[in-house]
C-alpha cells in the first residue's frame, strides 16, 4: 500500500481512507498512505444536508477521499471532511493514489533485481523522489520521457540502473492532443496549391520539434483539421500558436484569408518502446 514520505498530511490535503468504526457523533478513520495514523469525521462533515444516520454515508471498511481540515501532531489529532471533497477532487486523489500503487509496484520490481528490500527502496528511492516531485510515479515520467539522468543527483547510480529497465518496460507518459480547425479560402486559380503548400510548410516544420506531432485532414472546402499531439497541453498550445502564425501569413501573402477555429485538448498516454 502507497504511503507518504511525511508522518502527518497537511491541512487542505485529500487523503485516502478507510471506515475503521462508526459512532452516532462521527466515524474514525485509517489513513491508508499514513501508516498507523487515524482521522476523525465529525458527523456535520458528512454531508452538507442534516444527517440523521450516518451509516446512510458510509460504511465500515469503506475507502472513501477525505478531506483533512486540522491537524495536531501534538495530539496525533486528525480531522476529516467528506463534504468538503467535490466529485473533480475526488477523482483526482484516486488518480493519484492509483499512480502511487503503479509506483509501488515498479519500484519492488527494480528492488528485487538488486536484492533489496522494499523498506531499503522506500527510504533510497521513494522518499527522496516523493520530495523532489510531490509523487514518485511523477519521477518515473520524467526519467522515460528525458532519461534517466533526471534522476542522477536524486538517487544512487545502483538504482538507476535498476529502475531503468522496468522504466522504459513500463512507464506510461501522458500526452495531451489538441485539435482545431482552419476555414481557408485563396481566389486565385491555383488557390488549392497554395493552401496544400502552406499546411505542409507548416507540419513538416513543426514535426521537426522532438516529441511533437502534427496531422492535417481535410474536412470539406475550406475547413481544415490539425491534430496536434505534444507532451503537456502549453506546448501543444504553443505549436499551435506556431502554425496558425504560419499559415496566416502565407494565405495572406496569397490574398487568400484563413480563420482558426478552436476545440477542445483531449488528454491520452503512450507507453514507452519495449512495452
Amino acid at each position: 500500500m502507497p504511503r507518504k514520505a511525511k508522518e502527518y498530511p497537511e491541512e487542505g490535503e485529500f487523503v485516502v481512507a478507510t471506515v475503521k468504526s462508526i459512532h452516532p457523533y462521527g466515524a474514525f478513520l485509517k489513513l491508508d498512505e499514513y501508516p498507523g495514523k487515524e482521522g476523525f469525521m465529525h458527523i456535520s462533515e458528512v454531508a452538507s444536508t442534516w444527517v440523521k444516520n450516518i451509516r446512510d454515508y458510509v460504511k465500515e471498511g469503506q475507502k472513501i477521499v477525505a478531506k483533512v481540515i486540522r491537524v495536531d501532531p501534538s495530539k496525533g489529532h486528525i480531522d476529516l471532511s467528506l463534504k468538503r471533497v467535490n466529485q473533480q477532487q475526488r477523482k483526482a486523489k484516486l488518480q493519484e493514489y492509483k499512480r502511487a500503487q503503479k509506483a509501488e509496484n515498479l519500484l519492488k520490481m527494480a528492488a528485487e533485481k538488486i536484492g533489496k528490500d522494499f523498506e531499503t527502496a522506500w527510504k533510497e528511492v521513494w522518499v527522496p523522489l516523493e520530495e523532489e516531485y510531490g509523487e514518485v510515479y511523477a519521477a518515473f515520467e520524467d526519467a522515460a520521457q528525458n532519461g534517466m539522468e533526471v534522476l542522477e543527483d536524486l538517487i544512487s547510480r545502483e538504482w538507476i540502473e535498476a529502475l531503468r529497465p522496468v522504466i522504459e518496460a513500463y512507464v506510461e507518459i501522458p500526452t495531451v492532443t489538441i485539435d482545431a480547425e482552419f476555414e481557408i479560402t485563396v481566389p486565385s486559380p491555383n488557390g488549392v496549391e497554395i493552401i496544400k503548400e502552406a499546411l505542409i510548410r507548416a507540419r513538416d516544420r513543426a514535426n521537426e520539434e522532438k516529441e511533437i506531432d502534427v496531422k492535417f485532414s481535410y474536412q470539406g472546402a475550406p475547413r481544415y483539421r490539425i491534430d496536434i499531439t505534444a507532451p503537456d497541453y502549453y506546448k501543444a498550445e504553443e505549436v499551435l500558436e506556431d502554425i496558425a502564425e504560419e499559415i496566416l501569413r502565407v494565405i495572406k501573402e496569397a490574398g487568400g484569408e484563413a480563420t482558426l477555429i478552436r476545440k477542445e485538448k483531449r488528454i491520452k498516454k503512450i507507453k514507452r518502446r519495449g512495452a
